[in-house]
């Protein structure tokens, strides 16, 4: 057999595309989002179809196996394993034509879905399969594995909307099948004759729309169904070879859907009248329960909701007539449809939490039983749950009868792993006691195909081996998947982190569903932005928190935590905790970064950066006690400071300091209300933001203090660059400082107010007086809404634009925000995603081009499409810092804003 050295380097001579055998390409492809892991050998990135062909045909001369990968969402294990994996989505991404007329596209496997639709919809069209994870899964991952999604109901599965094939196996052979015996390999003809009769009986042809599961397609193949080549191929999960070209068809996109939402007592009740509203034509028919709508407003009465959308608002009134619904609401506004479509969206996310908090999993993720037998099979679902004291929330594709769920399976311990496999082999007998199937929509992976025997019977187990034979002789293709399949225990990815470490425990919840990999800004979402940057499977929230579950598992990884490879793909990290909120599981990247670089760095030389940023504060002091602000300003316009970007000039100091005006001012008028903090930004670089602030606090009616007998600092640029024990002893002393103080803390810079609300208590979890502190944080806008709410503030009636903080959208949130802006009369929206400054990260070398990168996203183009009477407001330092370097204006707080409106007054 060739070693693995030297198949590497026949790979990248014969390739044009990347060939990577490194440890973090390795790593990176370890697992999907299932509960399996499997180490790669190597990961190549072909160009195009020619450098498939000479991959296979290499890795095939070599009995190395090869697996094909697109986003990497699957979630039964069928993306991972053990030979070379095959990214389709750095090169083999295009939408290589589209006919609008005949509603056909021709696609490259690695394109994302809602790429594809994007460019259609402009035609009335769109590609009707669409997953939840629609913005980053790939048209080569949804015919590996026939995905559905929600509007299979009147528009098929993925093999429905397939019309031609081009496809390279195992080997090198080339191949193009549509309709016809045309492309097939030798011998498939020959096993269908023979196998007339257990293709027409065996595989339960019939009306039942989702039997996914195996080769569920292959009874396509039958003369009465027209040789459908194409059709048997989709959903093999990249066990016969490899799709490099698809010819799919469109479909009418209806001009005004409409959503009706049907409220019923449970789940039970949704899903027994879920199968009497098929009747109605509708395009969607989904099921919620009130677990995964956890803080949603505006839903009908009801403990579980039937989501249906309508092609127009008649048909829609039409079956909130023939409804036999508890309580019911016609949602016909598009924005109040798409916010509802992201909670079932989110709830692949959502559902990996109990209702307790316990983490929950897939492994039986997409089951599927007749529409008519929901309801019952539901019964005995939930039934079988309290058995094995397991607990899940159903969801899903009620109008076809397939259930999502993620269970709170024990997979670390002996006896949890046990528990697992008795669960999944009654339940296997139960969707198959309903007439069901084991996989709905997603395949069926390392997780259910052990248990398909009972599913399908020895006969159609054998012609299942012998079409995989046919296609993929030398068994290279996706080895362990579907036909002589690994047990459905084996390779779990919990155990090889299972060493009781917290960040260990963090990272396992990252579930893969790759959320961080969309790329859409139609949102106010900011994760994640060193991905849409880079495109780097590293540099994505999944990758950076797999990179340390392989560090921590250390058989890939082996430098532990002074490990290069982690170290690279963190040190892009912007610690914009956009993951914290936007990732469905809430993995918090930041958190990590500072834990990891505490350890990296721990007993030796940090960079530069790390003293000068990281000890920002103490350097403003130094400069302020020397009342050297002049001095510096001069030096920093013609001298670069070392250690940090190049590219960056500095932001002047200020020469009088907040405090220093706060205390030459005299006694404030009024009870103290309100402590104002003074965060280093506003202490040293904008004390006119602090000044404003006092303004309008004090038009407000509201008393002002700033703490006094010491210096207060967030630790925000201490945990930033990873120094912790510093930042913990800063915090100690601030508390020591205020002590004492209660009642509202008003911080006015969006990062040092997160820092106080999410760090101080993480970094002092036994100190009492830090959750005291983080509970009485206050931004502005929260403030004047809780304790001046009769207050009436200036109408300012001006457009507005710049960027919310990424920590403000993170962890504070921007509603009070929101509601003052409207009250003053400011209206547009601020940017979503990150300015791309974000603290330290932009003035740190080697990080210019993604800073920049970012704020070319959405921030800068926001600004120069912005009408010329448009007020630029940013609250953050960082953002008004980034908005004048790189887009040459002045960017305001809102407290300066309101405090123009005020004037001079207080």
């Amino acid at each position: 057999m060739t070693s693995t050295g030297e198949l590497q380097r026949t790979l990248r001579a014969e390739l044009r595309g990347e060939v990577d055998f490194g440890a973090a390409a390795r790593a990176l492809a370890t697992m999907d989002a299932s509960n399996y892991r499997r180490v790669p050998v190597g990961v190549v990135a072909p160009r195009d179809a020619e450098d498939v062909a000479a991959a296979l045909r290499i890795c095939a001369d070599a009995g190395v196996p090869v697996v094909p990968r697109g986003g990497g969402t699957s979630i039964a294990g069928q993306a991972t394993g053990t030979g070379v994996v095959l990214d389709l989505t750095r090169h083999m991404n295009a939408l290589v034509s589209l006919d609008p007329g005949a509603r056909t596209a021709v696609v490259q496997p690695g394109l994302v879905l809602d790429r594809l639709r994007d460019a259609v919809r402009p035609y009335g069209l769109t590609f009707g399969p669409d997953p939840s994870t629609h913005s980053r899964c790939t048209l080569g991952g949804m015919i590996g594995n026939n995905a559905c999604g929600a509007h299979s109901v009147a528009w098929g599965t993925t093999a429905d909307n397939v019309e031609e094939l081009a496809v390279v196996r195992y080997g090198g052979a080339a191949h193009r099948i549509g309709t016809g015996w045309a492309g097939a390999p030798a011998g498939l003809r020959e096993l269908v004759d023979a196998n007339l009769a257990v293709l027409r009986t065996g595989l339960a042809a019939g009306t039942f729309s989702r039997r996914i599961s195996g080769y569920g397609g292959l009874d396509a193949l039958l003369p009465e169904r027209g040789v459908r080549l194409a059709r048997a191929f989709c959903g093999n999960e990249g066990t016969l070879g490899v799709v490099t070209e698809a010819v799919v068809r469109l479909v009418e996109l209806p001009p005004a859907p409409v959503l009706a939402v049907l409220g019923y007592p449970d789940e039970s009740a949704a899903a027994d009248a879920a199968a009497g509203l098929l009747g109605h034509g509708p395009l969607t028919v989904e099921g919620m329960a009130e677990d995964l709508v956890r803080g949603a407003t505006g839903l009908p009465r009801g403990g579980a909701w039937l989501f249906v959308e309508m092609p127009d608002e008649d048909a829609g009134r039409r079956l909130l007539r023939d409804a036999d619904a508890l309580d019911a609401a016609l949602v016909t506004d598009p924005a109040a449809q798409r916010a509802l479509w992201r909670i079932r969206e989110d709830a692949a996310g959502t559902a990996t939490r109990t209702p307790t908090g316990a983490m929950a999993w897939p492994g039986w993720e997409d089951c599927a039983v007749p529409p008519a037998r929901l309801g019952a099979y539901l019964r005995e679902f939930r039934a079988l749950l309290a058995r094995h004291g397991l607990h899940g929330t159903p969801y899903g594709h009620f109008g076809e009868g397939c259930v999502h769920v993620r269970i709170d399976f024990d997979l670390v311990s002996a006896a949890g792993r046990s528990r697992f496999r008795a669960f999944s082999e009654e339940l296997a007998g139960l969707v198959v006691a309903h007439g069901g199937s084991l996989s709905g929509e997603h395949g069926d992976g390392q997780a259910r195909a052990e248990l398909l025997p009972r599913m399908y019977g020895p006969r159609v187990m054998e012609l299942f081996g012998a079409y995989k034979d046919v296609w993929d002789p030398a068994g290279g293709m996706n080895p362990g998947i579907l036909v002589r399949p690994a047990r459905l225990d084996e390779n779990l990815r919990f155990a090889v982190v299972a060493n009781g470490s917290a960040l260990g425990e963090e990272v396992v919840r990252c579930v893969g569903v790759a959320k961080c990999r969309s790329t859409d800004t139609g949102g106010p979402g900011v994760m994640c932005p060193s991905y849409r940057a880079t495109g780097e499977e590293r540099h994505s929230t999944r990758g950076r928190a797999r990179l340390l579950h392989e560090m921590l598992a250390g058989e890939v990884i082996t430098g532990g935590w002074r490990s290069p490879e982690v170290a690279e793909a963190l040190d892009l990290c912007l610690g914009c905790k956009g993951c914290r909120s936007d990732c469905p599981v809430g993995v918090d990247v930041a958190a990590y970064k500072a834990e990891f670089l505490h350890r990296h760095w721990s007993g030796r030389l940090r960079p530069l950066s790390h003293y000068t940023l990281g000890g920002l504060p103490a350097w403003l002091r130094l400069i302020a006690a020397l009342r050297a602000a002049g001095a510096v300003n001069a030096a920093g316009r013609v001298l670069r400071v070392p250690g940090l970007a190049r590219e960056r000039g500095l932001p002047e100091v200020a020469g009088v300091p907040f405090t220093r005006w706060w205390g030459a001012r005299g006694a404030a008028p009024g009870a103290p209300v309100v402590t104002l903090w003074p965060d280093t930004f506003t202490e040293h670089f904008t004390p006119e933001v602090g000044r404003a602030a006092v303004r309008v606090l004090t038009a407000a009616g509201l008393g002002v203090t700033v703490p006094a007998g010491g210096r207060v600092c967030c630790g925000l640029t201490y945990v930033s660059t990873g120094r912790l024990d510093r930042a913990r002893g800063v915090l100690r002393r601030t508390l020591d400082t205020l002590d004492g103080v209660r009642g509202p803390v008003l911080v006015l810079e969006p990062s040092c107010a997160a820092a106080l609300r999410t760090d101080l208590p993480a970094l002092l979890p036994d100190d009492p007086r830090a959750h005291r502190l983080a509970a009485a944080v206050r931004t502005f806008a929260e403030t004047l809404e809780e304790h001046a709410p009769h207050w009436t503030p200036p109408r300012l009636d001006r457009p507005v634009a710049g960027q919310t903080h990424c920590h403000q959208h993170a962890v504070l949130g921007d509603a009070a925000d929101r509601r003052l802006r409207a009250r003053a009369g400011l209206t547009g929206e601020l940017s979503g995603g990150c300015c791309g400054l974000a603290g330290n990260f932009g003035f740190e070398p080697g990080h210019h081009a993604v800073s920049v990168a970012c704020a070319e996203e959405q921030l800068l183009p926001s600004l120069r499409t912005a009408a010329p009477d448009t007020v630029v407001l940013a609250d953050g330092f960082s953002c008004r810092t980034q908005i004048a370097q790189l887009g040459g204006q002045r960017a305001r707080h809102l407290a300066e804003l309101l405090a123009e409106g005020v004037g001079e007054g207080g």
